[in-house]
Formats: C-alpha cells, sequence, structure tokens
C-alpha cells in the first residue's frame, strides 16, 4: 500500500490501533518528550498530541517506533522481501545474454518509474510565509540540559556543485524565530556539499513528509543515488516534487512544512548540548548557521518530530530498517556474511554481529577488516563474528559464543580508524580504537591444537517423539 503523505500514514496507524490521540494540553518543553519516552520504552503506540502549549499545529511523535510500524510505513510488506528486491535493483551487474538483459530492462523500469517528478504546485505551499516565524512551530525542548529546543524528524535538501540533489537528517536547533544551527556532521553527504559550495550553499527542510520519504533521509545510500529515488521505490510511486519559492531547491509536495534558507561558508554559532540517541549528551561545539527566507506549509499542519536518547526509542526501528533492507547489498561485497545484527545498545555504530561461512583460517578476520571499510559501517567500533548456524538476533545466544569460544590473545583484533562523531569514549574526536571479536569455531590451522567439543543438541527423533506425545496434554513445551 503506497502512502503519499504523513496523513494517510495516520489514517493508517488509527485503523490498526496504532495510534493514540491526546486531546489534553501538553507542553512542548519536556512534557511531551517525558510521555514519549515512557511509551517507547514500554513499546507502545504512535502518539498524536493535539493541543501543544504555544502552538495551533498537532504534534506527531513515535510513528516509527516499533517493527511493526516501520514496516507499516513501508508499505506493509516484509522488510527482508524488500531488501532483496532493493538489492537487485540498486546493484545491477552487466546482463549476459538475452534472457539477461530482458529481466534487466525489468530492473531499469522499476528503477526509473521511482525517479521524482516535479510539478508546478502542491500542498506544501498552500501557505507561504516570506517572513518566516519558527515562532510558530511547537518545537520541542527534549532533554533538560539541551542548549534549547530542536527539529528533530527533518529532511534536508542541499546540492553538490554538480547540481545533483542529496536528502539527510541533520538536528537544527533553534536559536531565534529565523535562524537555526545546522548539525551535519562531518561524515556527512550534506556536510561534504558545504564545504564543496565554497560559499553560501541553498538548503531546504521538509518536516512531516511521507514515511518512505523520512524513512530514506536516514539510509546509507551509496554516492551518487537520489533519496527520493529510494522512497519512490519503498513507496511505489515517484515522489512529487515542488520548487520552492526563494531558493532553487525541489521538496516534496505532500510534505507538512518547508523551511527554505541558506547556510553561509564561515560562519558559526555555538550549538548544543543535545540528549542524543547515545542515551549521554553530546556536547556543544561550533556549527554552521540556517537562516531562513521563507516558510510554506499545508493548511492545518501537523509537526512531526521524534525524541531520541537511551535506547529503545523511535530512531532504533529506522536503524533496525536500515540493517534489513542493505542486508543484500553487503552480500554483495561480503558474500560469506549470512546475516547481521545492529543491536539496538549500540546505537547504529557501536557495534555489529555478523554470521559468516567460515571458508579458510582467519577469515573471520579478513570480514572484520572488511566491515571497516564499508561506508557507515566503517566507523563501528565493535565487529563481533559468530558461525553461520548461529542466530546473530538472539543475543542471548552470541553472548554465549562469545564468552566461551574466545581466546582474548589470539581471537581480539586491536585496529584504529574512524569513529562516530558522538562517540565521547575515544580520547580523539572522531577517530580511535576498535575492536574485531572472532567468536567462530578455531580451527587447528588457527592455532588451536585442542579438540573443540560439539555444541550439546538432542536428537531428531527424540524432540518428534516428545512433541507428539505432550500435544495430547495440550502442553506447548516449545
Amino acid at each position: 500500500m503506497a502512502l503519499d503523505d504523513l496523513r494517510q500514514f495516520i489514517n493508517v496507524l488509527k485503523q490498526v490501533g496504532e495510534l493514540v490521540e491526546i486531546d489534553e494540553p501538553v507542553d512542548p518543553e519536556l512534557e511531551i518528550s517525558e510521555i514519549t519516552d515512557r511509551v517507547s520504552k514500554a513499546h507502545g503506540p504512535a502518539l498524536l498530541f493535539r493541543n501543544p502549549k504555544g502552538s495551533n499545529m498537532p504534534v506527531l511523535i513515535n510513528q516509527f517506533g516499533s517493527m511493526k510500524r516501520m514496516s507499516m510505513a513501508l508499505g506493509g510488506a516484509d522488510l527482508d522481501a524488500i531488501a532483496e528486491q532493493l538489492g537487485s535493483v540498486l546493484e545491477m551487474q552487466v546482463p549476459q545474454g538475452i534472457i539477461a538483459k530482458v529481466k534487466a530492462l525489468g530492473k531499469l523500469k522499476n528503477l526509473a518509474d521511482s525517479a521524482p517528478k516535479i510539478v508546478k504546485s502542491g500542498p506544501c505551499q498552500d501557505v507561504v510565509m516570506k517572513e518566516p516565524n519558527l515562532d510558530d512551530l511547537p518545537i520541542l525542548k527534549t532533554w533538560p540540559g539541551d542548549g534549547g529546543p530542536f527539529i528533530t524528524l527533518p529532511v534536508v535538501f542541499t546540492k553538490d556543485p554538480e547540481g545533483r540533489r542529496n536528502a539527510g537528517m541533520y538536528r537544527l536547533q533553534k536559536f531565534d524565530a529565523k535562524t537555526t544551527g545546522m548539525h551535519w556532521h562531518i561524515h556527512k553527504d550534506g556536510a561534504e556539499n558545504f564545504r564543496a559550495a565554497g560559499g553560501r550553499i541553498e538548503v531546504a527542510v521538509a518536516i512531516g513528509t511521507d514515511p518512505a520519504t523520512t524513512y530514506a533521509a536516514t539510509a546509507p545510500l551509496p554516492k551518487g543515488i537520489d533519496e527520493m529515488m529510494l522512497a519512490g521505490f519503498l513507496k511505489g510511486s515517484p515522489v512529487e516534487m515542488v520548487k520552492c519559492k526563494t531558493i532553487d531547491m525541489e521538496v516534496p509536495t505532500t510534505a507538512e512544512i518547508i523551511l527554505e534558507g541558506y547556510v553561509e561558508k564561515g560562519e558559526l554559532r555555538s550549538e548544543g548540548p543535545f540528549g542524543d540517541h547515545t542515551g549521554y549528551y553530546s556536547l556543544a561545539g561550533d556549527y554552521p548557521v540556517f537562516h531562513l527566507t521563507c516558510v510554506t506549509h499545508r493548511r492545518d499542519p501537523i509537526y512531526a518530530t521524534t525524541i531520541v536518547g537511551r535506547p529503545p526509542m523511535e530512531d532504533c526501528f529506522l536503524g533496525k530498517a536500515t540493517e534489513r533492507l542493505f542486508l543484500p547489498l553487503l552480500k554483495i561485497t561480503l558474500p560469506e556474511m549470512v546475516d547481521m545484527n545492529l543491536p539496538l545498545e549500540g546505537v547504529f555504530h557501536n557495534c555489529a554481529i555478523l554470521s559468516i561461512k567460515k571458508s579458510y583460517p582467519m577469515h573471520a578476520r579478513k570480514v572484520m577488516s572488511a566491515v571497516w571499510g564499508l561506508g557507515m559501517l566503517s566507523l563501528t567500533k565493535f565487529v563481533v563474528i559468530v558461525d553461520e548456524q548461529v542466530n546473530v538476533h538472539d543475543e542471548s545466544e552470541v553472548a554465549w559464543r562469545v564468552f566461551n569460544n574466545v581466546d582474548p590473545r589470539r581471537d581480539v583484533m586491536i585496529s584504529e580508524g574512524p569513529l562516530d562523531v558522538l562517540d565521547h569514549s575515544s580520547p580523539t574526536a572522531n577517530y580511535g580504537a576498535k575492536m574485531g571479536i572472532d567468536a567462530t569455531k578455531t580451527w587447528p590451522s588457527e592455532g588451536h591444537d585442542r579438540e573443540w567439543p560439539d555444541d550439546i543438541a538432542m536428537t531428531e527423533e527424540v524432540r518428534r517423539l516428545v512433541d507428539e506425545k505432550w500435544v495430547r496434554y495440550g502442553i506447548d513445551l516449545g
């Protein structure tokens, strides 16, 4: 089911009991966050606050806060099924033979049909404010130590010097009615486009986009692939886009709110602290300033936002969607990979657990090194490798394998390289030590001369016997 705007998604959530509407007046400063944090930790529903104090815009939060809602946001299909389709389209090989060429044409058509469509007008420009005022938005202050209120679920559009569009998600601290911070990290495409601009760069910010577009802004796409094409592919129809009123940028027509403006080279301002997805405050730092030139919005707009903090939180499920959707692409580079788990507690960049088909001595170390050379996975601080039969999503089993299989002197590899900007453990900013842990069965050719014991397991015959006998008593033994 294609979801072309946020309102359709809200209606779907209502229909299946995944949304609670709150009419009681609530304060965007801390109160909404405290309510949402408790609901997130209890794996509760999406929330629509109808009466935020100081604004007439309802606030939607926690829309992606479960795997069920994350799947619904992308059309209701199984994420692994979407992943197979996505992998075949994004990583096409040169076809050999007539049948392969016909199949390739089908893939190319799917890709072409997903390209964004430029239109002349759209509901995101129902209301045009050439004198922008951020005071009208119910921007949340999420944690007591935050440096101010932050826009936390924006789709930020920039272009590189060649005019290629990029959409990313970077928090914006409200400084006053017409300026915010622009918190793009050095590893992000938005920051790269800014560095390449040489001077002023135009920026558009969409708030309250359709769920596929919001997700696409967070996805670690290969360089040069338009996030709006991914959004169109995921929702099954092109993202319609309209040119902004004051800058040369196109934005999704069905977005609830659009902020138009620019960032000036050399103008920095202290931004933060901010209660971040690591569960700790990220410290204040100097970041570029976003100047608003115009605000447009739909009639009766809905303000979409999120809070981040110690997991589980809403953003964890955006990360888990990326884990599933991009696994087939990783397998093209690492065909020995069976499965991957990015644990919620690892907050995206701190831990990756991989199962592999081990084929030769030190194979696990080869995979560790490869992971540290792959896109945003290069920021991973801990990489744990297990054998192919291990369920990487059963973190109890993974811990059992690590604690029992690993000889620290032999099976741990320490390396150095880039780290996530938010990693506070390293004595140096943006880079530091990484650890790879080989929890696979160690072979004699890897220096293990002792006999490796077998796993304890019951025979299949006895398991079948017990299953057949005890089902008569209505007892499910699992």
